[in-house]
């Protein structure tokens, strides 16, 4: 835990102005699209995601989640040789054209290209079609480590609904959860996190339910800190890569900051829906204060 604390004052420290926040925050509709990718396959994916966040936009909402890797699927080996740079790639210059043709938040996981680095990213752009946040996967499964170099950084943005943290998949399952805690200590209201959930072909989902380490790392996070946390995970079947013949099984899911899960997706292969969450972020304890107030309500955890 202290390791935690350190590393999450460290953060705060070094990005003050983008820590706790007083400011008004808004309520408003998260859409959580749980879609099919298909792996290596950018132009399918993003006509998809196309059709999605229309509707999703026609639906009242104001911030639409989705996929980890929505341009070309975790872990498919185009990723090596169709990767695009952030923001003039194909894919965030798409995201970016929705989110400003629909005067939305559109936050997405997607393939970067930096130099000669490839990353499993994910951005968020505003209503006038602009990244505000860019994060780079931190905790990568070891067989995407072929794929995607790691991430070295964490960050949050401001937004009329509240400072808005981000991080990808596994990134939550770290150790004594230390990157949620850092994104709640350096002021998230609303914790977005696009994710690749994939099971076995055989997996029996009335025998072993989906979704249980999930959960726990999410709710004693929400709980603790007063945040909303929200994973959008993708459908269909993996055909690349090291799961090739596994099977994406959405269960998408929305935490609120009692910890209890307020929205459970469905799962499957086939499951590609639109989901949506009336999310109002609250005060939490220690907001308006310094991050010592944070350490002292926290260190006994």
């Amino acid at each position: 835990m202290i390791r935690s604390l350190v590393l999450a004052a460290f953060l705060i420290l070094l990005n003050p102005s983008e820590g706790i926040s007083q400011q008004t925050k808004e309520s408003f509709t998260l859409a959580m699209v749980q879609m099919k990718v298909v792996g290596g396959d950018r132009q399918v994916n993003l006509e998809h995601a196309a059709e999605m966040i229309r509707q999703a936009a026609g639906e009242g909402a104001r911030f639409i989640l989705l996929p980890e890797a929505m341009d070309l699927g975790w872990t498919d080996p185009s990723a090596l040789t169709d990767a695009e740079p952030v923001p003039d790639g194909k894919t965030a210059s798409f995201l970016a054209e929705m989110a400003k043709r629909f005067g939305v938040y559109i936050c997405s996981g997607l393939i970067e290209k930096d130099g000669e680095s490839v990353y499993n990213a994910a951005v968020i752009m505003n209503p006038e079609g602009k990244l505000i946040l860019l994060h780079r996967k931190i905790n990568e499964l070891d067989i995407g480590h072929p794929y995607y170099a790691l991430g070295d950084r964490l960050n949050v943005c401001q937004t009329e609904f509240g400072t808005i943290g981000l991080m990808i998949c596994a990134d939550a399952s770290t150790g004594d959860r230390v990157i949620p805690k850092a994104l709640a200590y350096m002021g998230a209201d609303v914790i977005l996190s696009p994710s690749s959930w994939a099971v076995p072909a055989d997996h029996d989902n009335q025998k072993d339910p989906y979704g249980s380490m999930w959960r726990e790392a999410y709710a004693p996070v929400a709980r603790d800190f007063r945040v909303w946390i929200a994973s959008c995970s993708n459908v269909g079947w993996m055909t690349g890569g090291p799961w090739k013949g596994w099977k994406g099984i959405g269960c998408s899911m929305v935490v609120a900051p009692g910890g209890e899960v307020v929205l459970a997706a469905p799962y499957g292969e086939a499951a590609d829906t639109i989901l949506y969450v009336h999310i109002t972020p609250e005060p939490r304890p220690g907001q308006g204060t310094t991050w010592w107030n944070y350490w002292e309500r926290n260190k006994s955890d």
